[in-house]
């Protein structure tokens, strides 16, 4: 009896627990915390070991081995499923059988109710009837008037209901005369189904097929529906195309009532040796523009591997015109960016040598200054250990600028900068004694009505000592069992001088100075600009440790003193002093962060640039930040902005969001943002408006800087069917999004 009944239920057993688990491979949401469904509980360790079955009853009758007969809180256990029933009987030596009476069918996927089941070995055949099912792990759930298994025929629902709602609360649900899923197959197939929002039908389906894995499929994704000024009724439908298994492609038509329609492609692949995506947005004739015209963005991202050291990678970048992105928005760049990259690069990496070679230029948005192009750019760095105490490197580069203006001139720069350094760290500390020489050559074109030079061939010595200390004691200054660090950093510079101004500015503009950057020792990026140094820097750095290893206090201050007056006529050093920077992080509590850093001119007391964030955080959905950044001359401007960010729940089901950013120097709006979401744990809706500053480009490629934009989007969200809900996504969405104010470990 025990082979026989073995045979038979394995075989059902295992055919139905595959198809349940392409069914559980369906994408769903799991439900939220205020939700009442209860997770089906199911542990492997209750089955049998694999050709095992064990079957318990109260009482059990076997009549000629052919009919066996169990009644009583009947448990039959395999090694995939378990089944218990009132009573079971197993017939012509385990060919079929039959239970009945409050039956339960479980096992990893799924948990089945029913009034009876039936199996059958010959036909290979399980089937349930007046079914409630329950996916386990996850909240999907429904019933069935009958659920059929066959080898032949697959798996087939009558009358088939599907919800993530909790029982008595089904605000959403799907019901289908039939569902079947052919064994073997990724797709499903439903007929005549019908979705309900509460007990009102709002669609019908006659027919449509629906993944059952986890692998990718052809089909329709949740469409976005907004609103705004600038585009009118926004709607976009997502078409995948699972193409082949290392290569697809997402085709969004965008239907935007203002101007026209839309065609946004994505194409993606994947090799053994590189990666990348193909992306191609097309707009014809927009309506809004007179005359019109029409409208495009394409973007190329490659990156590639080969050989064990080299990488290659591709960023392509271009629009058909400067309020592209102001207009129609973009994936990949916001309303702030003043240039789209292309660039081409190969790059090689070992332990002591790297190289990089690549072609970088740009496409420049708006009145912004043109910018010069390094075609090609090539850097070389070497590193190695001479002794236990002593480290040589080499950093070389070698770069050809371009401009697309005829006037500008253009150079070729050769760079080499060999270093000896005396590095020795310890845990207490370090020193590093270093020496450098830095030689530059140019070779300059179009330089006639300048001041610039045809070949300039510069060299500077420079030599950098640093040294810092790190003490530790116990201390009780914010709680219990605190550790306080002490790390003083000093560093003295020297870097001769040369006069540069016979050279031209391809790549160097003045860096903003924080309190790492002082110890940087240049105020330019790039190369044409060298200051020359002889000066101090001291810095300090103070932490306050908990038990845990976690930064609860952190504050550091810096500054430079310079010995000499500076000579490069473009550095900003102004005095005998930088200005006095600071930061502070601090952990206040469980809940409250707070985070400045400022820099102050020490002689006149002038704050030069500062930033605030001040942010309560209750738990992930619940929060306020407080926001201000001040730049006293930033391009002859000066900038004054501060902002509130909140993130708060509002009732049960309902969250709320919302930013307001204000330029205090012009007393205007920037930005204001609001979101308002309700959100069950089986379905959500979410409505967003906004109200902030276009900046679109006029005649002339004039930035404008007073005409704002408004728009409202709405978004229905049905869990459980490939989408959620997320307060995170409203809270990061906007102009400025979202970003914490502390770098605390």
């Amino acid at each position: 009896m025990k082979k026989l009944c073995a045979l038979l239920v394995l075989a059902a057993f295992t055919n139905y627990a595959a198809i349940a688990q392409s069914v559980q491979d369906t994408p769903t949401d799991t439900a939220t915390s205020f939700c009442s469904v209860e997770p089906v509980q199911f542990s492997s360790q209750q089955l049998m070991p694999s050709g095992h079955v064990k079957v318990e009853a109260n009482r059990t009758e076997i009549i000629e081995n052919k009919v066996a007969l169990f009644s009583g809180n009947v448990d039959i256990t395999s090694d995939a499923a378990t089944i218990h029933a009132d009573q079971a009987q197993v017939n012509e030596n385990g060919k079929d059988m039959f239970a009945e009476g409050d039956v339960m069918y479980q096992d990893a996927q799924l948990q089945v109710k029913s009034d009876s089941i039936t199996l059958s070995q010959e036909d290979e055949r399980l089937a349930l009837t007046n079914t409630r099912y329950q996916l386990s792990g996850v909240a999907g759930r429904g019933a069935a008037e009958s659920i059929v298994l066959a080898t032949n025929e697959g798996l087939i629902l009558k009358d088939v209901s599907f919800t993530t709602c909790p029982l008595g609360e089904e605000d959403w649900s799907i019901q289908a005369s039939e569902i079947s899923i052919e064994k073997g197959t990724v797709w499903g197939q439903a007929k005549h189904t019908r979705f309900y929002v509460g007990d009102v039908p709002v669609f019908y389906l006659p027919y449509f097929a629906f993944p059952v894995s986890n692998q990718r499929q052809t089909g329709l994704l949740f469409p976005e529906i907004t609103s705004s000024g600038q585009t009118g009724i926004d709607y976009e439908q997502p078409f995948y195309w699972n193409m082949a298994p290392n290569y697809d492609m997402t085709i969004s038509p965008r239907l935007m009532t203002k101007r026209g329609v839309q065609l946004k492609t994505e194409f993606r692949y994947l090799t053994e040796q590189s990666y990348g995506q193909i992306n191609l947005e097309y707009l014809p004739s927009d309506r809004e523009l007179t005359p019109n015209q029409d409208r495009y963005f394409y973007r190329l991202e490659h990156h590639g591997a080969f050989g064990d050291n080299w990488e290659t990678r591709v960023d392509v970048n271009g629009m058909s015109d400067d309020n592209y992105i102001v207009d129609l928005g973009s994936d990949f760049y916001n309303r702030a960016d003043t240039h789209l990259y292309r660039t081409v690069g190969l790059s090689y990496y070992s332990p002591k040598l790297t190289m990089d070679v690549q072609l970088k230029d740009f496409v420049v948005i708006g009145d912004y200054p043109n910018t010069y192009r390094a075609l090609p750019e090539a850097k070389l760095n070497y590193v190695t250990p001479l002794a236990e105490f002593l480290e040589f490197t080499l950093d070389s580069e070698l770069a050809y600028f371009d401009n697309s203006l005829d006037t500008a001139p253009t150079a070729l720069r050769w760079h080499v900068a060999p270093s000896l350094a005396i590095p020795y760290q310890r845990q207490w500390g370090e020193i590093t004694a270093q020496a450098t020489v830095l030689n530059t050559y140019y070779s300059q074109d179009n330089t006639q009505g300048t001041e610039l030079e045809e070949e300039v061939n510069r060299t500077l010595g420079q030599f950098r000592l640093f040294s810092a200390l790190y003490f530790e004691r116990d201390t009780t200054w914010l709680a219990e069992g605190m550790t306080m660090t002490l790390e003083p950093k000093l560093q003295y510079l020297y870097t001769s001088y040369e006069d540069q101004s016979d050279i031209g500015m391809y790549d160097s503009t003045p860096l903003l100075t924080d309190v790492d950057g002082l110890f940087r020792g240049q105020e330019f990026t790039g190369l044409d600009r060298i200051s020359d140094n002889n000066e101090i820097t001291i810095g300090v750095t103070s932490r306050i440790i908990d038990n845990a290893n976690r930064e609860q206090f952190v504050i550091s201050l810096g500054q430079i003193f310079y010995l000499d007056d500076n000579q490069l006529i473009a550095a900003t050093k102004d005095g005998d002093r930088s200005a006095l920077a600071g930061e502070v992080d601090w952990r206040m509590s469980d809940r409250w962060y707070f985070h400045t850093d400022v820099q102050i001119t020490t002689d006149t007391d002038k704050v030069e640039r500062s930033s605030v964030a001040l942010e309560y955080r209750r738990d992930n959905d619940s929060l306020i930040q407080l926001t201000h950044r001040y730049v006293r001359d930033l391009s002859g401007e000066t900038i004054d902005q501060a902002g509130l960010s909140a993130s708060w729940p509002i009732a049960k089901n309902w969250h709320w969001v919302g930013r307001t950013y204000r330029d205090i120097e012009r007393d205007r709006s920037i930005e204001n943002y609001i979101g308002i979401q309700y959100e069950s744990c089986c379905w959500a809706i979410r409505v967003v408006a906004q109200r902030y500053l276009s900046n679109r480009y006029e005649a002339g490629n004039l930035q404008g800087n007073d005409d704002y934009e408004s728009g409202i989007s709405m978004q229905f969200i049905f869990k459980g069917m490939g989408s959620k809900g997320s307060n995170r996504r409203m809270l990061e969405d906007g102009m400025f999004g979202y970003r914490q104010p502390y770098s605390l470990n």
